[in-house]
């Protein structure tokens, strides 16, 4: 019998002394504390006293979107029989139709109306378009199933054309429904990933996110399945890019600094956005978040934080407020000597972006976000996750994070 093949060495961390490990999780534990339970909830527009604005949107039962479909259906046949066609009327989910609101800190709509004329040549098509939608979402809801984009996309490729169109229109239902997107049984492929100390249930199959591998878990695409979070971790690290997610889920990082790590791989999808609010409710833990030094990994930051224009409608429920931005912050790159080399230069499209985004109201309303900005868009220099990579491999689970930790360095 020939022998057995050796494995690999391990690249796992070492888990620290516990002494060690209660000192660089202080500052965490300190954070945790003084979330208290400000994490299970979240004031509302009705809350705030907000007015002119469009009312937030509710999770609904498939019973009820089916029933709010049927009354929308209803009042546009009976529009038709007095002879004077008929529209649907919905709110603008158009960037100026959009604004911060500082007392919410996050993005919600505003209560402009646009009408879709089926009348109007201009609108007659995408009326036929929100009215297949709306029957293929009833037909959703009456069987109890969920359909992908794409799925929805295929079943009517001559009147939609284009994916976009119909993953729009999606949008536009969910907004005269008055529900989440989710709420229509339609959703994105899966994208984001987990991994690390969060046990959940996904439609009654139980998930240990801490056996995942190096890949991790692919975030269900239907969040509404997802039960029973529970899990022992101290805070949810959240990472911008891949890259960086599969490095700290190789070196089992969560085992030496018990923490969820999620990933929403760039642009965070609907999925990947609403299971982070769940894990951080249900955990009540802080999420620290991990970005690149840049312009975009600022905004894919405050998406996560303060919510995406595009879906500002649903801001409540996809908004994970508190985030902390651990790093890689502009001041970084000199406190952490990142070399020249490691360093690029903006370009001016770079530049023109970190621009507009000192001029955006939930920027000026955080003095440190500000001044890192401002450093960045007056060095014209910026770096990614990867630059750690210069030092070695595993400095970044090696050393940068447990400093970060140790010293409680984010903002």
């Amino acid at each position: 019998m020939p022998p057995a093949k050796k494995r690999a060495p391990s690249a796992a961390l070492t888990i620290p002394k516990p002494t060690e490990l209660e000192n660089t999780l202080r500052p965490v534990k300190s954070l945790r504390t003084a979330l208290g339970s400000t994490a299970a909830t979240k004031r509302t527009l009705a809350d705030a006293g907000v007015s002119g604005v469009c009312k937030e949107v509710r999770t609904l039962e498939p019973t009820s979107v089916r029933d709010e479909i049927e009354n929308i259906c209803v009042r546009a046949v009976l529009s038709v029989l007095k002879g004077e066609g008929f529209s649907y009327a919905m709110p603008s989910r158009a960037a100026s139709n959009v604004m911060y609101v500082p007392d919410l800190d996050r993005v919600v709509l505003r209560d402009k109306v646009l009408e879709r004329v089926f009348a109007n040549a201009s609108s007659a098509r995408k009326t036929a378009v929100t009215t297949r939608v709306m029957q293929l979402v009833v037909e959703l809801c009456t069987k109890g199933i969920h359909v992908t984009k794409r799925d929805l996309f295929y079943t009517d490729v001559k009147l939609f054309k284009q994916q976009t169109e119909s993953d729009d229109v999606i949008d536009d239902v969910a907004c005269m429904v008055g529900c989440t997107r989710s709420s229509l049984n339609v959703v994105a492929a899966e994208k984001g990933v987990v991994v690390g100390r969060v046990i959940f249930d996904d439609d009654g199959d139980t998930i240990d996110c801490t056996k995942m591998g190096v890949g991790g878990k692919a975030i269900p695409p239907s969040i509404d399945r997802v039960t029973n979070v529970r899990g022992d971790a101290q805070f949810v690290l959240l990472i911008e890019k891949d890259a960086a997610f599969m490095r700290l889920a190789e070196d089992r990082f969560y085992n030496a600094y018990p923490c969820v790590i999620i990933s929403g791989k760039g642009q965070p999808d609907v999925a990947t956005r609403l299971f982070l609010n769940k894990v951080r409710t249900e955990l009540n833990i802080p999420v620290l978040g991990l970005f690149d030094a840049d312009p975009y990994g600022l905004k894919i930051l405050s998406v996560y934080m303060k919510g995406s224009k595009n879906m500002s409608y649903d801001s409540l429920n996809l908004t994970t407020p508190d985030i902390k931005w651990l790093g890689v912050r502009p001041s970084d790159l000199d406190k952490y000597r990142i070399p020249l080399q490691c360093r690029l230069e903006m370009t001016e499209h770079d530049i023109r972006t970190g621009k507009e985004l000192l001029n955006e109201d939930f920027v000026k309303a955080n003095p440190e976000w500000h001044a890192e900005l401002q450093i960045m868009v007056s060095t014209k220099v910026k770096a990614e996750i990867q630059a750690l990579s210069s030092f070695g491999f595993q400095y970044l689970s090696q050393e940068f994070l447990p400093r970060k930790l140790r010293e409680g360095d984010w903002i």
